[in-house]
């Protein structure tokens, strides 16, 4: 279809455009009704009888709208498989409004520029949606050792809040630290190896959770079950190095969480123990890790004092985060009482037994080698 061809108006020239531009319609059977309503449209522009046109573009349509402006006729309707138009028109304007998916464009033609911009402002005052609100839960993936498939990657939807939400839940100079960790970019990443350490109950696994959450756009977290295999198992090193994706786009980040390695990173680490930490140090910032955007997110109950000095050493941590007891002040702000709260201040997960209603001297230490993940 050949919408608004020119056509000589008698071999004259006039002072208006319009009389020399007379439309004409030409319609095959490649053209939709859409193609013919976008058509109709532009007459009353191209020949000057309406010669002011405002657009406006919204990106998400409340549901409900139908974007037509109080007393507005329509004319034509048109639906197609992708695309929806509509023209209309009052007294002195005319509308069309084209609708795919959530979104539309709206244009309005009018005999003066006032009344066209009046006429698109009540088409579209209040159209426009609110963005649909980020999930709470994110995708993370674990992988393990399946005794029949080898190397496996699987998925779930777990639960995490956003750092505004959690932030109370960790001491200052951790909640300040933390803040620019959330905030992390490809772009301003320097080194590899991020290092959460401190005592059992003060927050690491939900610290990372809500990382998880903060860098969903950018970053695929995955969880290691079985770590100690991993660095002792050169195949399943090597899969999970080249990774696994849900089809996202090609750049994308993966951080790998390694939970409760505090043999592998110990100062005075066995020989075995050693292998697997310089096939980790590998992993980040080696001949393993090149051409691989791979981050290593490790968590430990450790001393740093206690840790290799290979894994500490300057310019190999993103972060290096000590995640500590929040302050007697603090417990009893995050508690609302200070009932129960000891004078050294108390952990998050002596909190929650607080707010629950049990002592945290009731909570049990956990065994040495004991998996505290439950409550990192």
């Amino acid at each position: 279809m050949h919408k608004g061809t020119c056509v000589p108006d008698h071999g004259g020239m006039s002072a208006n455009p319009q009389d020399t531009l007379p439309i004409r319609l030409n319609v095959d059977d490649s053209d939709s009704p859409s193609d013919v309503v976008d058509a109709l449209f532009l007459g009353r522009f191209a020949t000057g009888e309406q010669p002011f046109s405002h657009s406006s573009n919204i990106d998400r349509v409340k549901s409900g709208s139908t974007l037509l402006p109080p007393g507005a006729t329509v004319l034509r309707a048109a639906r197609d498989d992708d695309r929806s138009a509509t023209l209309a028109e009052g007294d002195g304007w005319t509308l069309l409004i084209s609708r795919w998916n959530r979104g539309a464009d709206v244009t309005v033609t009018a005999t003066t520029a006032d009344l066209a911009e009046k006429v698109l402002k009540q088409a579209t005052d209040g159209a426009q949606d609110e963005p649909e609100p980020q999930p709470d839960n994110v995708t993370m993936g674990f992988w393990y050792v399946s005794p029949r498939r080898g190397p496996h990657r699987t998925t779930r939807q777990i639960a995490a809040g956003t750092w505004e939400e959690v932030r109370e839940n960790y001491t200052a100079p951790v909640a300040d630290a933390m803040d620019s960790l959330m905030k992390t970019v490809p772009e301003n990443i320097a080194g590899r190896l991020l290092l959460l350490h401190g005592p059992p109950g003060t927050g690491k696994t939900s610290a990372l959770r809500t990382l998880a959450r903060s860098w969903r756009d950018w970053c695929q977290v995955d969880c290691v079950l079985d770590p100690e295999r991993l660095f002792s198992d050169v195949g399943y090193l090597m899969d999970i190095a080249i990774g696994e994706d849900d089809g996202s786009a090609k750049g994308r980040w993966r951080l790998l969480l390694l939970e409760d390695c505090d043999e592998l990173i110990r100062g005075e680490a066995k020989h075995t123990a050693g292998q697997a930490l310089s096939r980790l140090l590998n992993l980040t910032d080696g001949l393993l890790g090149q051409g691989r955007n791979v981050l290593v997110g490790v968590t430990t109950n450790e001393d740093l004092e206690r840790l290799h000095p290979a894994v500490v050493r300057p310019g190999r941590c993103l972060a290096r985060i000590e995640v500590g007891s929040l302050t007697r002040a603090e417990s009893i702000d995050w508690l609302g009482t200070d009932e129960g709260v000891p004078r050294e201040g108390a952990t998050l997960a002596e909190l929650y037994a607080l707010r629950r209603g049990t002592s945290p001297t009731s909570v049990p230490e956990p065994r040495e080698g004991a998996d505290s993940g439950l409550y990192l």
